[in-house]
């Protein structure tokens, strides 16, 4: 890029040259605090919140900020969540089915 004139880093205004420098720390410091609080919960808290944590940005896009949401996007979203329920469910049932079997009584 500094070959062909488009850097920005050396090359731009002293604002420009912070915030890029900024990005850094505003990148890495929720990373960590988010590695140092998963530390503290269960596995399964934290898969759960992963789980559902798409959804919950697509609301706050929707719902605060305004995005549009058509019927194509409807669409989209509830084949998604048809196809976790019904990945859920399997999964569920098949963990129920083994839970089942190994305390049957052995003969």
């Amino acid at each position: 890029l500094v070959a062909s004139g488009q850097d920005h880093f050396v090359s731009s205004s002293l604002s420009d040259t912070a915030l890029l420098i900024g990005c850094g720390p505003v990148t890495a410091i929720p990373l960590l605090l988010f590695a140092f609080g998963a530390k503290l919960l269960r596995l399964s808290t934290i898969g759960i919140m992963q789980y559902i944590a798409p959804t919950i940005v697509f609301l706050i896009a929707v719902l605060i900020f305004g995005e549009p949401f058509g019927s194509t996007q409807a669409i989209a979203f509830g084949l998604i969540w048809t196809a976790l329920a019904i990945y859920s469910w399997s999964m569920f049932s098949s963990a129920r089915k083994a839970g089942a079997t190994s305390r049957a009584p052995a003969a």
